[in-house]
């Protein structure tokens, strides 16, 4: 997934998905509050392309256990059919992540 701001371009492991936002794993997250694109093409679909904003952070802490540094965004401007497509997604992601195991 890319994640771009005006000054800022980054490339992130997407970790959970559900239609009202997303967390993106980044050693390096943006402040809370900051607005972003988020495109992202799920495995044989066309690039999704979001608006979001941060919502919070969970910073990399270099002499503690944190395995799970990143930021949590929520989308932003969603219309229906923006929101059914990522529902559809989500259920899909799931049901191939709950098959391969």
């Amino acid at each position: 997934m890319d994640c771009e701001t005006e000054d800022t371009f980054l490339y992130a492991n997407i970790t959970n998905i559900s239609e009202f936002g997303i967390f993106v794993r980044t050693e390096d997250p943006l402040e809370v509050g900051t607005r972003l694109t988020l495109k992202f093409a799920p495995p044989g679909e066309e690039t999704v392309v979001l608006t979001g904003q941060v919502q919070w952070v969970n910073p990399l802490r270099m002499l503690s256990d944190n395995p799970n540094p990143g930021m949590g965004i929520r989308f932003l401007e969603l219309t229906q059919d923006m929101r059914a497509r990522l529902i559809e997604m989500v259920h899909t992601i799931a049901y191939i992540r709950n098959a391969s195991n």
